[in-house]
């Protein structure tokens, strides 16, 4: 880019005969042009594949995400923070989960987004605002992150950029902490065992004592924790498992991607056509999350069964 004070007096055109030099865009000039400027020709080999979200979507359900703008800090504040596990049980009980909620310690939630630092003060005190304002600063950059993520999708889907993140916008996620104590013998460990997630995706931090295994082309597959990347895993098409390691504990942090309690889960109308049928009948978000944790554990299973329940 030229100089601030010099930057007017450059206005790029099809003529423009030296390629090398430095340039500034005037948008005003594009609309008088024949052709476009080869310097601001997006090259091709650089463009972003929407193809391949989509595939790895249908074939694997998971895909790694990278170059995502997350401050690192924040990510190692957030597992530095995980340190909770390593306190007295007696302490770690007044967050207990309690029946009939999804928040709480011990194979339960954390909490939702806009309400995790009061989480955190409400059932463990005024000790553990950090903790909760560390948190809360972390589901507000995953649910920033994830909202990218479903203009990537809602592009590779040929539904443009803001139907899936119009749709998940305002949505009512759910952060997760977990944490895997070493096993003298994993292979006997029964842990949460193979299941799908039930929301729609699941951004995923992993440490990198790693432990994630998924499930395709008929065997398991333990993916390599990737330094500053995270996991995300489709509901649906993704099953997977967490395998403990035998000297060192593992943590993990899932943010799992939801919309709106109230709102009406129905198929785009745009892919819906005669050879296309919509499959499942329109839902609540809240209904589906009550039947995940009441009446059936999730797996591949989990939707058809659901609408078998819900027509009942």
């Amino acid at each position: 880019m030229p100089p601030p004070g010099e930057r007017s007096n450059f206005l790029p055109t099809s003529g423009t005969k030296n390629q090398h030099q430095p340039s500034a865009l005037d948008a005003s000039i594009l609309g008088s042009e024949s052709d476009m400027p080869s310097q601001f020709i997006w090259p091709h080999h650089e463009r972003p594949c929407l193809e391949a979200p989509q595939l790895a979507c249908k074939k694997h359900g998971v895909f790694m995400v990278v170059n995502h703008g997350v401050d690192p800090g924040l990510v190692d504040r957030a597992h530095r923070c995980m340190d909770f596990f390593s306190m007295q049980l007696c302490e770690k009980q007044k967050a207990q989960r309690k029946i009939g909620e999804n928040s709480g310690y011990s194979s339960g939630f954390v909490g939702s987004p806009n309400i995790v630092e009061q989480y955190f003060v409400s059932v463990m005190g005024q000790d553990f605002r950090h903790f909760g304002k560390v948190y809360q600063e972390y589901c507000e950059a995953m649910n920033k992150l994830s909202m990218e993520v479903m203009e990537l999708l809602g592009l590779s889907l040929v539904l443009g950029r803001a139907y899936l993140r119009d749709f998940f916008q305002g949505n009512d996620s759910i952060l997760r902490l977990n944490h895997y104590p070493p096993c003298p013998k994993p292979d006997l460990a029964l842990g949460t065992g193979p299941h799908a997630d039930p929301t729609a995706l699941t951004i995923l931090d992993q440490d990198q004592v790693g432990g994630l295994q998924v499930f395709a082309d008929h065997q398991w597959h333990s993916l390599t924790p990737i330094p500053g990347a995270f996991v995300a895993l489709c509901y649906k098409s993704c099953l997977h498992r967490p395998v403990v390691n035998n000297e060192r504990a593992r943590r993990s942090i899932a943010f799992f991607v939801c919309t709106k309690m109230n709102k009406t889960v129905t198929p785009a109308t745009a892919l819906v056509n005669v050879e296309n049928p919509r499959i499942y009948p329109d839902f609540k978000w809240a209904t589906f999350l009550e039947f995940t944790q009441k009446h059936y554990k999730v797996n591949m299973k989990t939707l058809e069964a659901f609408s078998n329940w819900l027509q009942k």
